[in-house]
This record gives structure tokens, sequence and C-alpha cells, in this order.
């Protein structure tokens, strides 16, 4: 069934609009072994633009594709099962292969395949059991690349919330384990990307660690508003009701061209919409947006200090630099100039803010919509 708008995962089909650009460029580095590392804002469709990419290979009988989400992942071999599992289930052509390759690639295993979970959509998932105790980190990590040489084929693995590595136990004995392996290996390549803009770009772009320039980096921006009006319009069009452009450049303003926030927003007006939006329609589409957001948001600011929620208000008031200025200083009940500092800082890495070339920012466009209506109470 073909959706109107698609936000909360990947978009494909006629929901997937432009990044033709990130898109060719991402298959190029794949059909050459070239590493990538991705990085965007969260919401921009970072994992919509690979699996895109992914699927333009489908008739490539020489390179293998294998995709697989690490949000879950928490320690060192957790990593490690995800991994060989999701490298043997997509190199596989059917379970019963499943098991014989992973007892031909990971010997002293005994591999099981069970069920996912319980309903319509579960699915046969293969588990390995892999322990220190079984296999060495070397071992697991260069699967990829035994499998590629031994059938002659290029593997692309694509690892998406790849900044979970950084915040595991160790995090830097593993990330070297890793660019160990990979940088040697020949038959596969990889494409590193996350949902964590402050994490990632630490982890690739800080000289002193280990995946320093470990492959192309592609920054993801926004689409941009023009691109985004005549797809608004035309999803709009295949359900025979009409958006002006004004309304189109409004939806784009207020998420300030987040993809899945354009998206959410789109569907929330076009929900209130009979034929043709105005302005009633658009004004509850945006409160529509701001409620279903609302509780994310509160337990976002929940544990926030004062001076913290102080620093969000001098931000939200229009202040972007200068904040150790006697003025902003008491004006907003910072603290002392190393407060600021230290503020800066824990916002930042708490991802509510962000560091511009003009100043500070909110990160999330639409938390700023739902900050500043909260404030106004």
């Amino acid at each position: 069934m073909s959706k109107v708008f698609v936000y909360g995962m990947a978009v494909k089909g006629d929901n997937f609009t432009d990044r033709e650009k990130e898109t060719h460029r991402l298959k190029l580095n794949f059909e050459n072994g070239m590493n990538t590392i991705l990085i965007s804002p969260r919401r921009m469709g970072k994992t919509s633009v690979v699996k895109k990419a992914l699927s333009s290979l489908d008739s490539n009988p020489d390179i293998i594709t294998v995709y697989m989400d690490i949000y879950d992942c928490r320690s060192e071999y957790d990593f490690y099962n995800k991994f060989a599992s999701a490298i043997i289930q997509q190199t596989s052509t059917n379970a019963e292969k499943w098991l014989e390759n992973a007892k031909t690639f990971l010997s002293r295993i005994t591999p099981k395949i069970a069920m996912s979970g319980l309903g319509p959509n579960n699915e046969f998932v293969l588990y390995l059991g892999l322990t220190p105790g079984t296999h060495t980190p070397e071992e697991i990590l260069n699967l990829p690349e035994a499998i590629g040489k031994k059938r002659g084929k290029q593997i692309v693995v694509c690892i998406d919330e790849f900044q979970q590595i950084g915040e595991m136990p160790n995090s830097l004995i593993l990330q070297k384990r890793m660019r160990g392996v990979w940088q040697h290996q020949e038959n596969c390549s990889y494409c590193l990307f996350g949902s964590k803009k402050h994490l990632m770009t630490n982890l690739f772009q800080n000289k002193r660690m280990p995946f320093y320039q470990f492959g192309e980096m592609i920054m993801l921006d926004k689409i941009p508003a023009p691109d985004w009006v005549s797809y608004i319009q035309s999803r709009f069009e295949s359900k025979n009701k009409s958006i002006s452009e004004e309304f189109c450049k409004k939806i784009c303003e207020a998420t300030d061209c987040y993809s899945s926030y354009v998206q959410q927003l789109a569907w929330d007006i076009f929900v209130e919409t009979d034929k043709e939006v105005n302005e009633q329609n658009f004004t509850n589409g945006e409160e529509a947006l701001i409620a279903q957001t609302s509780s994310l948001f509160q337990q976002q600011i929940s544990s926030l200090s004062t001076y913290q929620m102080n620093m969000l208000r001098a931000i939200l008031a229009g202040n972007h630099t200068k904040f150790t200025s006697k003025d902003l200083l008491e004006q907003f009940n910072l603290g002392s100039k190393s407060n600021v500092a230290k503020l800066t800082l824990s916002l930042i890495e708490k991802e509510l803010i962000e560091r511009r070339p003009d100043g500070l920012y909110f990160v999330d466009p639409v938390f700023a919509l739902w900050f500043a209506k909260d404030q106004a109470k």
C-alpha cells in the first residue's frame, strides 16, 4: 500500500525524495570498495539514503550488501555477535546455508536458528553465541573478508548507529582492533553512520582517534525547500487534495527542512485537510506535531539543571554568541564565565544544542517550537 508521507522509518519508493547526488556518490563508493563515513544530524534520512544506494546494487552479481543496526549493542561481544550474525545471514541464500556457512567460517560453535518474536511480523534469526573463549575479535572482524575472498565477491557492510561503539566499555581498544583489521581488507568495504552527530564527529574527525581518515567523509545536509515544495504538493495531489506553495514553505520553515519532520508535519496537515489546506489546517497540524513529540522533549529536559535551562532560554531569546558578556550572564542567570563553557559542553553532549559557525543553536527545530510554547505557559 502506498503511503502519502512516511516518517520514523527508512523511506523508499515514491516517498523518497531528492538525494540523487548523495545516492550516486554512495553507489560509486560501494562499487569501488571505498570506505564511507556518513554524518548528519538526526532525522535527515541517513538510513533511507544508504538503503537506497544499497538497493541500486541488487542487480550487480559481483557485490553482496549487508546492513545492520547496532543501536542495542552495549558491549564488545554484543557487537561481535550482531556483526557476525548479520554477515552470515545476508551473505547466505537461505536459513540452511546460515548454519553451513557459520560452521565453515566460524568453527568451534553450535549455531542456532530461532524466531525473533511472536506475531505475524516475526522472522528467523541466527544465534551464534560468540564469546572470548570461542573466537578472537580478529577472527570475527575478518569474517566478511573471508567470505568475500572465498566466493570471489566484493562485500559492502553498512553499520547504522555506529556511535554506539564510542560508548562501549574499553571503546578505544575496540576501535583500534576494528581499524587494525578492516584497513587491510581487499574484498570488503564499510559504510559507517549514526544518529548522534557530535559522537560520530569525534570518532572520525579527531586526529587522536583510531578511525581518523578511515574513509571518505560525507556530510548529509538538508534537502532544499524548493525540492520539498514540489514533493509535498505531489503527495497531496496523489490523494486529490491540494496545498499551496506558501504552506509548503511554511512546513519547511517550521521543520528547518529536517526530512523526517517535513514528512511528519505534512502528514499531520494532510489529516486535517478536507480538500485544500488553509491556515487552520496548518495550525492544527503543527499543534499535533508538537503534541506527538511533547513527552520525548519533556523527558529530555527533566534532568536539566537550572543553569542548563537558563542557557536554553537564552538561546530561545535569540542569543547565539557572547554568552559570557556581563549583560547575558546577569539577564539569564548563567553563573560565571567558566560555567558557560561547562553548560555549552553538557548541552552539546545531550544533543540539545549545536555549535555552528555563527554561534549556538537548538539541534532539533521541533524541540525549539515545543520549548517556546512550554516556556510561554
